[in-house]
Order: C-alpha cells, then sequence, then structure tokens
C-alpha cells in the first residue's frame, strides 16, 4: 500500500490535491514548494511534467511549461528532485504529464525510477486505458506505483466502472469538457454529474478537478467527491509570488478554510 492508498484510508474528505509545474517560476523552485504545499497541509503534491504541447490545459498552465522548458526543466531532473523533496516530506506525490516524454524515457524504466526517487502515482490523460491495462498495469501494481484516469461529464457509466476498476488509487473527475482554469461557481448540470458520480459507489475515491479556486469551489467539491485538485489558480499564484513559503501557506489554508 503505497502513500496515496493510505492516505484514502485514513481520510475520506476535503482532500487536497495542489499541482505545479516543475521547474516553474525558477529551475530549482520545485523542491522549496513541494516543502511549503506539505508544511501549510496539502495531502496529495501534484508535479507537473512540463511538455510542450499539453492538449489538456488552459492558458496559464501551458504558459508554466513552456517557460519551465526554458528554465532548463528535464524529467530526469523531476526524479531527482523528488528524492530530494523525500528527505524531508512524507505527503504523497504525484507526477502528472504526458505520454510521450514518459514513452522517450522508457514506460517500465520511468515506472521504477519514480518509485525509487519516491514518486507513488502517474496521472497520464493521454494514456489510452486499455493500452495501460495491457501493457503497464501489472508492472503498476507490483512496484506499488498508482496511476489516476481522468473521467468528465460526457464518459459514459460502462466507462467509468472499467476505469474504477483498473484504478487502484482514486479517479480524477473533470468538472467540465473544457480545459484547465478557475471558471466560478459551479453550474446546476455539473453539480448533477457530481452527484451521479458519488451515487454509483465506485470502488475508488475520487477528486473534482478544473475550475477549483477558492475556498468555496473547494467546499463544495469536498460535498460530492473526496476533495478537489487546485492547479491553475496555485500556478498564477506562483507567478505572482515575491515571498512562495509565505503565499503558499496562506493559499493552503485560505482553500481549506475550517477544513
Amino acid at each position: 500500500m503505497n502513500r496515496i492508498q493510505k492516505l484514502f484510508q485514513q481520510k475520506s474528505k476535503n482532500i487536497l490535491s495542489v499541482f505545479y509545474t516543475a521547474g516553474f517560476p525558477k529551475l530549482n523552485d520545485t523542491v522549496l514548494i513541494a516543502e511549503a504545499l506539505a508544511k501549510a497541509g496539502a495531502d496529495i503534491i501534484e508535479i507537473g511534467i512540463p511538455y510542450s504541447d499539453p492538449v489538456a490545459d488552459g492558458p496559464t498552465i501551458q504558459e508554466s511549461n513552456s517557460i519551465a522548458l526554458a528554465n532548463g526543466m528535464k524529467l530526469s531532473m523531476i526524479l531527482d528532485e523528488v528524492k530530494v523533496i523525500r528527505k524531508t516530506v512524507s505527503t504523497p506525490i504525484i507526477l502528472m504529464g504526458y505520454v510521450n516524454p514518459v514513452m522517450q524515457y522508457g514506460v517500465e524504466k520511468f515506472a521504477k525510477d519514480a518509485v525509487e526517487a519516491g514518486v507513488d502515482g502517474l496521472i497520464l490523460p493521454d494514456l489510452p486505458m486499455d493500452e495501460y491495462v495491457e501493457s503497464s498495469k501489472e508492472l503498476f501494481d507490483r512496484i506499488g506505483l498508482s496511476n489516476t484516469f481522468l473521467i468528465s461529464p460526457t464518459t459514459s457509466e460502462e466507462r467509468i466502472r472499467k476505469i474504477d476498476q483498473a484504478t487502484n488509487g482514486f479517479i480524477y473527475a473533470v468538472s467540465a469538457s473544457s480545459i484547465t482554469g478557475a471558471k466560478g461557481d459551479f453550474s446546476g448540470e455539473q453539480l448533477a454529474y457530481f452527484q451521479r458520480l458519488k451515487s454509483m459507489n465506485l470502488k475508488n475515491p475520487f477528486l473534482i478537478g478544473f475550475g477549483i479556486s477558492d475556498s468555496k469551489t473547494f467546499s463544495t467539491a469536498s460535498q460530492y467527491g473526496s476533495g478537489a485538485i487546485v492547479g491553475s489558480a496555485f500556478i498564477n499564484l506562483l507567478k505572482n509570488s515575491s515571498d512562495l513559503k509565505t503565499d503558499i501557506k496562506k493559499f493552503v489554508t485560505g482553500l481549506k478554510g475550517n477544513v
């Protein structure tokens, strides 16, 4: 049982996963940000693997990818940084990115190196589920690496249940069929979608992402799922911060409110 599975075993609500791009805003900020997130009370740290064509991401995260790549961030460097983070941080760590850099690294080698570095899970939005089940699931299960798939309001119940069976950790419920970014309050249609997921009694918990930007949207998401994932709002904070440690603490405590 890895750290992600232990977390969900110990806590079923108000779980906050925070995403940021490795190598942004500066190349050497990755470790500092992870340590600050853990200290502030983030439940999961989600480190983005910068990629030149992040198709699911909006302008904010796209820009962070471009800056991180220009800064010189590489996949191998991220694994080295996770090793450093693990010296002081016990919070679950997920790497999120696209499948192309992982394939270039070598899927099996990357999975093993990631676990050795201290990574608990992966989110690769463009990894086909059937391909994962056929070629990688046995390896991931054996070495204790969780793999998270995304679902959206247009995902059929049949596919959601297939994803649930192939998952060992949690499911990423995208709040809308759109790119990442803050969007204000959830619509009635979105709330109905969250309720539908909740009523399916899936074996895995789900976290809601895309559009989580403040304590209100975090609280609403936590009423339906086990919590939420915040990305663009945090990237904006990092971009504009002059004191990362202080601002990260304020951001996390503000988002979680009294929970």
